[in-house]
C-alpha cells in the first residue's frame, strides 16, 4: 500500500499541472454501485473493500470517506497510512478539500469515473479559493496497478419477452415521448441497468449484477448500443438491428457524443415507417441532449454544449422501477422459490448446530451441551453460506447470487455489510446471534432477504432488541399512505420502536429491487436521508430495520415488498392510498421474540404471515422440511 501511494504521489508531482490531490472514487465509467474486478481502483489503493466510499490522496495524507454501513469494516481494513472519514459525522469530501487544500490547488480526477453532479458540486466548493478540478487524460491508478485484471469478454444475452414483459419498441416509444416532453432530441444512457432494461438484454460483466458494460444513445429516429463488439454474437446483433439499434464499439461513445453535440450523429440502420418505437417530432424546437447528472460521467458531459443539455434524472429510472405485470409475477415466483431455499437452509443449519456444537437448536432455549461438540468437524460463516448458495442453485431459473452473502456470527453481525473471507472468517457459535443477509438472481426476478437467528439461549437484551426491530419491520410493512408520499416520510415507522429504548441504526430502511437486474434499484428509497421521489403503485421496496451493538451482535430483518393500491374506507383529498404486500417468505424465530412486547395487532400479523409461509412454500419442501416449517410457524398465543 505504501508503494502504491508513493507511486501515485510521484505521478501527481509529474502531472501537468502538478496535482495537490487525487480523488479515487468507487465508481466505474457508469457510476455503478457494484463494479467489475478491473474497476475496483479505490479498493486497490486503500485496501478497503466495501461497496461505497471515496479515497483522497494528497501530498502527505490519505483519507477515505465511507458511510455508516462500513465504519467498523473500514477501521479494520485501513492501514495506519489512512484516516477514516465518517460520512454524516465528518466534513464531506468537497468541504474538506475546499477548507484544507491550498489556494489554487489542482485536484485530479478521471472524468470518466465522476458524475456530472459530483464534478459540478466540487467545482462550486472549490470556487472560493480558486481551486481547480483537473481532468486527467489517463487514470493514474491504472498507471501504477501492474496486476490490474484485464477486461472480461462475456457474451451479451437476450432477455426474453416472457420475462421482460415489454418489448424494446414499446420502451423506445416511451423514451421518445419523454424526449418530446423535455424538449430534447436525444438522450445519453449511462447506467448499466438502464441500458439492459431498455434493450431487453443481460450479461455477466459485473459480479452479482446481470449487466453489460455499455452505453446507449437514443434519438428521435435512431438508437445506438456502445459495447465491446466481441461480446455480441450474430444472433444478438440481428436482434438489436431488428429493433432499430445500431451496435458500435464501446470507445466510440466519446466521439459520437461530440457528433451528437453538433447534431451530426447518424445511424446506418434505416428505420422504415414508424416501427421500432420511433415517433415524429418538431426537430427545430427540440435541441437539448438529456443527460442524467447522477449517472452520466463528466467526460461525456464535457463534449456537449452546456446550454444544450437537459440535466435531469433519466426517464428510464422511474419506468424501470414501475414493474409491469409480467415482472411482478416473476418477482413473486422467484421469491417463493428463494423462500424455500432459505427454509431448507434453516433446517440444515439447525441440524448441524445441534449435531456439531451441542446447541439446543432453533426451537429450544437451553444451554449448549459442550460435551457433544465435535472435535474435528467445524462450520464457518463461509462454509455455511456456501450451503445456502447450494440450496438456491437447485432452484429453477437460478443464475447466481445478487450480492456477496453477509453471513455473520456475533460481533461480525455488528458490521452492517460484513463480507466473510474463507481464510479469516469466524466459526459458527451456538451461543451467539447469527445474521445472514443474502439474495439471488433468477431469470424471473431478483431477491434479497435477511434473517437473524440464535441456536442457543439468547439473553433478555438480545430478545428485546430483536423484538424492537421486528416491531419496526411490521409497522412499516403495514403502513397505508396517500399517493405522493416519499420513503423519507415512512422511514420513522421502522425506527420508533427502537427510539423508545434509545436505539437506532446507521443505514436506510428500504431500497428498490430489480427484475433480474441490480439488487439495489432507485430512484425511490425509504431512508432518513431525504429523496423526493414518491412511492408508487407497482414499485418494489425492501423493509429492513436493524440494530447493531459493536463488538457484540447485530440484528436485521428484511423482506421485499410490492407497493399496491389500498382499498381504504375513505379517500381524503381524492389522492388514492397505497399499501405494501410482502412477497418474501421465511419464518421469524419465535425464541428471539419477547411476545410480551408485541401488541395484539402485531401478534395477529405475525401469525397470519407465518400461516402464509406454510401455504406458499409447502409444495417446494420435503416431508421433514414441512414438519420443521410447521413447527417454526406455529400460532403464537399470549
Amino acid at each position: 500500500m505504501a508503494d502504491t501511494l508513493s507511486a501515485l504521489r510521484s505521478l501527481m508531482a509529474s502531472h501537468s499541472p502538478p496535482l495537490d490531490a487525487l480523488v479515487v472514487p468507487s465508481e466505474d465509467y457508469h457510476q455503478s454501485e457494484y463494479v467489475s474486478a478491473r474497476d475496483k481502483r479505490r479498493q486497490f489503493v486503500s485496501g478497503f473493500s466495501g461497496s461505497a466510499g471515496l479515497a483522497l490522496i494528497t501530498k502527505n495524507e490519505a483519507r477515505l470517506w465511507t458511510d455508516g454501513r462500513y465504519f467498523l469494516q473500514a477501521m479494520q481494513q485501513l492501514s495506519d497510512q489512512w484516516q477514516l472519514m465518517r460520512m454524516g459525522e465528518d466534513p464531506a469530501v468537497d468541504v474538506w478539500m475546499a477548507d484544507n487544500l491550498p489556494e489554487g490547488a489542482a485536484i485530479g480526477i478521471d472524468p470518466w469515473c465522476v458524475s456530472i453532479d459530483t464534478a459540478q458540486r466540487w467545482e462550486r466548493a472549490f470556487a472560493k479559493k480558486q481551486q481547480n478540478l483537473v481532468q486527467t487524460s489517463k487514470n493514474l491508478v491504472d498507471e501504477v496497478w501492474k496486476s490490474q485484471p484485464p477486461p472480461e469478454i462475456n457474451p451479451v444475452v437476450i432477455h426474453p419477452l416472457e420475462y421482460a414483459g415489454r418489448s424494446v419498441a414499446d420502451k423506445l416509444m416511451d423514451v421518445r415521448k419523454k424526449l418530446v416532453q423535455g424538449k430534447a432530441r436525444s438522450i445519453i444512457i449511462s447506467a448499466l441497468d438502464e441500458v439492459c432494461w431498455l434493450y431487453n438484454i443481460r450479461g455477466t460483466d459485473v459480479a452479482y449484477s446481470p449487466v453489460v458494460h455499455a452505453f446507449a444513445i437514443v434519438t428521435m429516429n435512431s438508437a445506438f448500443f456502445y459495447v465491446d463488439k466481441r461480446k455480441v454474437s450474430s444472433e444478438v446483433n440481428s436482434y438489436l438491428e431488428s429493433n432499430g439499434i445500431e451496435v458500435r464499439d464501446y470507445k466510440a461513445v466519446s466521439s459520437d457524443v461530440s457528433l451528437l453535440a453538433s447534431n451530426q450523429l447518424k445511424s446506418s440502420i434505416e428505420i422504415k415507417g414508424m416501427g421500432n418505437g420511433t415517433i415524429e417530432a418538431e426537430e427545430s424546437n427540440n435541441d437539448l441532449t438529456w443527460a442524467d447528472p447522477g449517472y452520466c460521467c463528466y467526460a461525456l458531459y464535457s463534449k456537449l454544449n452546456p446550454d444544450e443539455v437537459l440535466l435531469q434524472q433519466s426517464p428510464l429510472a422511474l419506468a424501470k422501477a414501475l414493474k409491469n405485470p409480467t415482472e411482478l409475477e416473476g418477482l413473486k415466483n422467484a421469491h417463493i422459490r428463494d423462500g424455500a431455499a432459505v427454509v431448507q437452509y434453516h433446517v440444515w443449519l439447525d441440524q448441524q448446530m445441534q449435531e456439531m456444537y451441542g446447541a439446543s437448536g432453533f426451537f429450544l432455549e437451553g444451554e449448549t451441551d459442550k460435551t457433544k461438540q465435535s472435535k474435528t468437524a467445524k462450520l464457518t460463516e463461509v462454509t455455511a453460506s456456501d450451503k445456502l448458495e447450494g440450496f438456491r442453485a437447485s432452484k429453477e431459473n437460478f443464475r447466481g447470487l445478487s450480492f456477496p452473502t453477509i453471513s455473520s456470527v456475533g460481533p461480525n453481525a455488528a458490521i452492517i455489510h460484513y463480507s466473510p473471507k474463507a481464510e479469516t472468517c469466524a466459526e459458527m457459535d451456538p451461543d451467539r446471534i447469527y445474521l445472514f443477509d443474502s439474495g439471488a438472481q433468477y431469470l424471473d426476478g431478483t431477491t434479497d432477504i435477511t434473517r437473524t437467528v440464535h441456536f442457543g439461549k439468547p439473553s433478555a437484551h438480545e430478545k428485546a432488541c430483536y423484538t424492537a426491530v421486528l416491531k419496526g419491520h411490521i409497522a412499516l410493512g403495514n403502513a397505508r399512505f396517500p399517493n405522493g408520499t416519499n420513503g423519507h416520510a415512512l422511514d420513522i415507522l421502522a425506527r420508533i420502536p427502537l427510539w423508545k429504548d434509545g436505539l437506532d441504526y446507521r443505514h436506510g430502511t428500504g431500497h428498490g429491487i430489480g427484475s433480474y437486474l441490480n439488487v439495489h434499484e432507485g430512484p425511490h428509497l425509504i431512508s432518513f436521508r431525504p429523496r423526493n421521489v414518491p412511492l408508487e403503485d407497482s414499485m418494489t421496496v425492501t423493509d429492513e430495520p436493524g440494530y447493531y451493538e459493536d463488538g457484540n451482535f447485530g440484528i436485521r430483518l428484511e423482506n421485499v415488498l410490492v407497493i399496491k393500491k389500498a382499498d381504504t374506507k375513505f379517500n381524503f383529498g381524492d389522492k388514492g392510498y397505497l399499501q405494501f404486500e410482502h412477497i418474501t417468505w421465511a419464518p421469524y424465530q419465535r425464541k428471539l421474540i419477547d411476545v410480551s412486547l408485541l401488541t395484539p395487532e402485531e401478534l395477529e400479523w405475525l401469525n397470519s404471515y407465518h400461516s402464509k409461509c406454510r401455504s406458499v412454500l409447502d409444495s417446494y419442501l420435503d416431508e421433514s422440511e414441512k414438519a420443521w416449517l410447521k413447527k417454526a410457524t406455529e400460532t403464537i398465543c399470549v
